[in-house]
């Protein structure tokens, strides 16, 4: 079996690991991407000639044309949960399989809402920034988390997680997801009554712009915003108005509209806003849970068995040339 794994050398010794490698290289050829440059269109299919299975990066799209150009292609595998960027549908089409990643990244996300939690709260960034240009910065006063209140939008794996901390700090906490089964107040109670918002809803068409101008203009006057979650849920424009005219006091943000869901630089530069390059779930535990689970998925398909984790089974045919 041949496999082609889309990560440039810098992604993958950040995203996939040398044990998964060497892992997925007990289950088949390896065909590595050496480009510095994310592997896409044309230069993806160039590349994946002759390869069973692909192990893509976030930044590898797969369009219609990889499956249709791709004759020998029997799954697509994605080291992550979104794809978006995939046409699974045209993958179905073809008979191609393909497969996401499951959550591992939840503690290593949730953890990091709370460091961005503090680290508003008490202007860590602002006086280390301060310090580091030759200036002491002027003191002023923080805010606890405990006994602040914090709303978390989505009561998914990440939500319930920091629902769980935000208690354990004795926070407050407020979950709105019409979809879960669990105590919740509506929308509109909880962007008035937080101190700290934290979207985790899915990003889909539904919940594009969620946080917009209307919702900025019903939170709490001088409630902060954390967007850890994808970009497409805040409208940006909004956002900024809403820090120029003080109503939100600050914000942090590990996604935002930039390329790859990176933080737009323009709104990350700003005083009031503490800003990461889509790092939340960069951890050694949270990338090796994916980058592995790619590895099982790529076992199961060299055995027949559509893996865990396969988003269109019932329409993969090209098993058939696993004979």
């Amino acid at each position: 079996m041949k496999i082609l794994l889309t990560h440039s050398p810098e992604a993958r010794a950040l995203y996939y690991g040398d044990r998964a490698l060497a892992a997925l290289r007990k289950v088949g050829q390896v065909k590595l991407h050496e480009g510095p440059a994310p592997l896409e269109g044309e230069a993806l299919i160039s590349a994946a000639q002759g390869c069973d299975l692909i192990v893509s990066y976030r930044q590898s799209p797969g369009p219609a044309a990889v499956f249709a150009r791709l004759p020998k292609l029997i799954a697509f595998l994605r080291c992550a949960i979104d794809i978006r960027n995939v046409d699974v549908p045209a993958a179905s089409k073809a008979g191609v399989l393909v497969t996401q990643a499951s959550a591992g990244f939840v503690t290593s996300v949730a953890e990091q809402v709370f460091g961005f939690l503090i680290d508003l709260s008490r202007g860590i960034t602002r006086s280390t920034i301060e310090y580091r240009e030759g200036r002491v910065p002027n003191a002023q006063m923080g805010r606890e988390l405990k006994g602040s209140t914090l709303g978390v939008i989505g009561y998914g794996a990440i939500g319930k997680e920091v629902v769980r901390i935000g208690k354990a700090f004795g926070m407050k906490v407020l979950i709105n997801d019409p979809y879960k089964k669990v105590k919740q107040v509506s929308l509109d109670k909880l962007l008035a009554q937080s101190d700290y918002v934290v979207p985790l809803a899915v990003a889909t068409t539904e919940t594009e712009n969620l946080m917009d101008a209307k919702a900025f203009a019903k939170m709490k006057r001088g409630a902060y915003l954390i967007n850890v979650s994808r970009g497409n849920l805040v409208d940006e424009e909004a956002l900024e108005q809403a820090l120029d005219s003080g109503h939100l006091a600050g914000c942090a943000m590990d996604v935002g509209r930039a390329p790859d869901q990176m933080p737009t630089p323009r709104l990350a530069a700003r005083s009031d806003v503490i800003a990461t390059p889509h790092t939340a779930g960069l951890t050694v535990p949270a990338i090796e849970h994916q980058s592995m689970e790619t590895v099982a998925q790529a076992r199961a398909i060299a055995k027949g068995r559509a893996a865990k984790g396969a988003v269109n089974a019932k329409h993969w045919t090209r098993k058939a040339l696993l004979k």
